[in-house]
């Protein structure tokens, strides 16, 4: 457990607030704000100390109060909360700062082209500008973050928001690049510039939330948890995973960025909103089955849960969110006692691309695939020992440094089993495999597309013909290894000089090249396959990939089931109680909306495409295989407390759960 421990049921109230608007606060009112708190079932608000525009929220003698707010409504705010027991953190917005924009232009981030960067760069368009942390904001910023918790020190954390840097070259970041030996023509010395800069942030921004209170939580967003970058983490007190399904991240990002941070000493949680679309969206509401599902998804997690709402000008809470919101909180409180300390249970660890400088797509695939097909797995970066995993994948692009080799090399000595796909397993120069994979690389292939015949063992179950995969494939040469299935070209690669139909020409002959080679512990597929599934989405994909998993996976699958591809599960421990508890999710997500120009004068935001969840439809008659390390002597649905009978023969304990709608737990007691 992580030094600081969050609470379960918390809403983000966001209050960016535009200084043409009249009577900031002015419905707030202590009874209404505590009747919310309490339909909700909240017991944590993040309320505002400085918005995106720059105001206020309380007196201040560093800043600007918002110039419509006549009284200190953080303070009104923080007591109505802390009278009923519910936490405050401070929100500042740190990266955007409209009214310092306005005042000090200096002082924002400035392109290599001379133009300002930021949300918008046009004067005669809406939006945010960003601020440069090399510049003298950053002594502001700091300023503003000494005097809120010197005047709220009873709050209960502070959390600053849009933390990035881009490549500035304002007058700052020209002299720090011309005094550190940097050429801002450059721009790996501008993005290293940007680099120092942010850990000049973290470090002074820390210090100023923690002046008063050596042990404040403390959060900076950056709107992703960045895989890799542990060496941040002494700056975080804990992590919130911003991922608002309807927002753009979809309901497959929470899972997999929640599956990296589970391997983080930092307690966690799952923000997502109760918008329709996202952040600033007034009068938009989530179908109240959907925030159901998103806060289950997150206690199956290992998360706690976080609501986002934006609060009226006015003041005035919104008593329809704050209905909708405890109607899921009920159930999360409900669930909470089986949620507290647990930890998660995985067969494999997927080393996170993403975290080896190679980009988030074969993450998302890997853990598209994993989750589909119900493979207990976790994220990870290179600083996770792999040893507690039976199988660890290196997704399509992780080539192998002198560190990394030696580290696997243990894991595979240990008995560990490494599946490679794609570029993976080659050293960074792509010279040759750094591991011995019974096989030699002999270069990318000169097909694109190419076509994959695969070996009856990992062959779709659908799929006999050669299937069509759309990235180039890896040509390898089996030594000691042994080939399994084989790599067929296309008659020519599409060009204008020949081409076939509409897309691309049909399979040819086979390469000489097999498309899997097996040697010992290690399985290579010579496709970047999470990349392309990834991309296309085709269920022969996942198909190929999973038989492939399961194939170097043997007898080590935890769990079995029969859940279908749209469900989602979990296994969790949580020690203290000897138990293990299972976590079984199903909603179906429906695609709509449309890519559509609202208004000609950009009144509003273009529309695209949203995942809605409307109806929660029951899945039955769910079996479920588990092998676990000990003996279970009860099992039952949770937090009903109903006893589920069971089977337990030969290390596998076996039960039907008849019935669940959207969300249930199993507790297997040892």
């Amino acid at each position: 457990m992580s030094r600081y421990e969050l609470r379960f049921r918390q809403v983000h109230l966001d209050f960016h607030t535009s200084p043409h608007i009249p009577g900031i606060g002015e419905a707030f009112d202590r009874k209404q704000w505590q009747e919310a708190l309490k339909l909700g079932r909240v017991n944590s608000i993040t309320c505002f100390s400085k918005c995106h525009h720059g105001w206020s929220y309380h007196p201040t003698q560093v800043g600007r109060m918002h110039p419509h707010l006549k009284f200190d409504l953080l303070r009104a705010q923080l007591e109505a909360s802390k009278e009923i027991g519910v936490n405050v953190p401070v929100y500042i917005s740190a990266g955007l700062d409209d009214l310092m924009a306005a005042e000090h232009p200096e002082w924002r981030e400035v392109g290599i082209g001379g133009s300002y960067l930021g949300w918008t760069t046009a004067v005669n368009r809406p939006g945010f500008k960003t601020m440069c942390f090399n510049s003298p904001y950053l002594d502001y910023l700091c300023a503003q973050i000494e005097e809120v918790v010197r005047m709220f020190p009873e709050c209960d954390g502070i959390f600053l928001d849009i933390i990035s840097q881009s490549e500035c070259c304002c007058r700052w970041c020209l002299r720090y690049m011309e005094e550190n030996g940097l050429d801002a023509e450059r721009p790996e010395d501008r993005q290293a510039c940007a680099r120092a800069a942010l850990l000049r942030y973290y470090e002074r921004a820390t210090a100023a939330a923690r002046s008063v209170r050596g042990d404040l939580p403390v959060f900076h967003n950056s709107g992703h948890i960045s895989r890799g970058r542990r060496d941040i983490l002494p700056f975080f007190s804990h992590l919130e995973l911003e991922s608002l399904p309807t927002g753009g991240w979809g309901y497959d990002h929470f899972p997999l960025s929640a599956r990296y941070c589970q391997n983080l000493p930092l307690d966690f949680l799952g923000m997502t909103g109760r918008f329709h679309t996202t952040w600033g969206e007034f009068g938009g509401y989530k179908h109240p089955d959907a925030l159901r599902y998103e806060c289950a998804q997150a206690l199956a997690n290992g998360a706690k849960v976080s609501i986002g709402d934006q609060l009226h000008p006015s003041g005035e809470m919104d008593l329809t969110t704050y209905r909708i919101i405890g109607d899921a909180y009920a159930e999360v409180e409900s669930k909470e006692p089986f949620c507290r300390g647990a930890t998660p249970v995985a067969d494999i660890a997927v080393l996170s691309s993403e975290a080896e400088g190679h980009g988030g797509g074969p993450d998302t695939g890997a853990g598209r695939v994993l989750l589909e097909e119900h493979l207990l797995f976790t994220l990870v970066d290179r600083q996770t020992e792999f040893s507690p995993f039976r199988m660890l994948i290196l997704p399509d692009a992780i080539t192998v440094d002198e560190e990394l080799r030696e580290k696997l090399g243990r894991y595979l000595e240990s008995g560990g089993k490494l599946l490679l796909t794609g570029r993976s397993g080659l050293r960074p120069d792509l010279s040759g495999f750094a591991l011995d994979v019974g096989a030699t690389d002999e270069g990318e292939s000169p097909h694109q597309p190419d076509y994959l015949e695969a070996h009856e063992a990992l062959r779709p179950g659908f799929v006999q013909s050669p299937l069509v995969m759309y990235m180039r494939s890896r040509q390898v040469r089996p030594d000691r290894g042994e080939g399994l299935g084989w790599i067929r070209a296309p008659y020519f690669n599409r060009t204008w000089r020949h081409y076939c139909s509409h897309q691309h020409a049909p399979a040819a002959a086979r390469t000489g090249f097999p498309a899997a080679v097996r040697h010992g512990n290690i399985l290579y597929l010579a496709h970047p396959v999470f990349s392309i599934y990834h991309a296309l989405g085709a269920v022969a994909y996942r198909q190929y990939a999973a038989n492939a998993i399961r194939l170097l996976l043997g007898d080590g699958q935890t769990l079995r089931t029969n859940l279908p591809s749209g469900a989602r599960v979990t296994l969790m421990r949580q020690e203290e109680e000897a138990r293990w508890v299972l976590h079984l999710l199903y909603a179906p997500r429906h695609l709509r909306g449309a890519q559509a120009r609202l208004s000609a004068e950009e009144f509003v935001r273009d529309s695209h495409p949203v995942e809605v969840i409307e109806e929660l439809i029951p899945l039955r008659d769910v079996r479920v295989e588990l092998r676990l390390p000990a003996p279970v002597s009860a099992v039952s649905l949770e937090p009903q407390g109903e006893p589920l009978p069971f089977d337990a023969a030969g290390g596998t304990v076996r039960f039907t759960v008849p019935e669940f709608t959207c969300h249930q737990m199993v507790c297997l007691k040892g």
